[in-house]
C-alpha cells in the first residue's frame, strides 16, 4: 500500500467566476465581481508573499443564490464575499494564519444573503 504524496499547495482557493445571463433566477458570481476580486486576491497573496497558495478561477461551485462565492482546500471551507476588505480579511485570518472569518463563512443549508 501506497501513502498519498505531499500536497503540491499547501492552500488551494477555488472562486466561482460563472456568468449566466443577466436576472437569472439563481444568479451568477461573475455579475457579483468576482472576477475583479479574484484578480485582486491574487495580486494581494503575491504582494504579501504567501507561499504554496494558489488562487484559481473555477466555474459553477453549485451555491449561486449564495455567491459570490470560494472554496479553500484541504480545508473545505466556503466563503461569500463582496468587497476588497472581504478578500483582504479572508487572505490575512484565514490563509496566513489559519483562522477563520466566521462572518463570511457559508454553512450548509445557508440561506441566500438577505437584500
Amino acid at each position: 500500500m501506497s501513502s498519498d504524496p505531499a500536497p503540491f499547495f499547501e492552500c488551494h482557493v477555488f472562486i466561482c467566476t460563472n456568468v449566466r445571463p443577466e436576472n437569472h433566477p439563481r444568479g451568477s458570481c461573475a455579475r457579483k465581481g468576482a472576477v475583479e476580486l479574484r484578480d485582486y486576491m491574487k495580486d494581494t497573496a503575491k504582494k504579501m508573499g504567501l507561499k504554496g497558495v494558489r488562487i484559481n478561477a473555477a466555474g459553477c461551485l453549485d451555491r449561486c443564490e449564495l455567491g459570490a462565492d470560494m472554496v479553500i482546500y484541504p480545508d473545505g471551507v466556503w466563503y461569500h464575499y463582496e468587497t476588497k476588505q472581504d478578500i483582504d480579511e479572508i487572505l490575512t485570518t484565514h490563509i496566513k494564519n489559519g483562522g477563520r472569518v466566521e462572518r463570511l463563512m457559508l454553512k450548509p443549508g445557508d440561506d441566500p444573503p438577505k437584500k
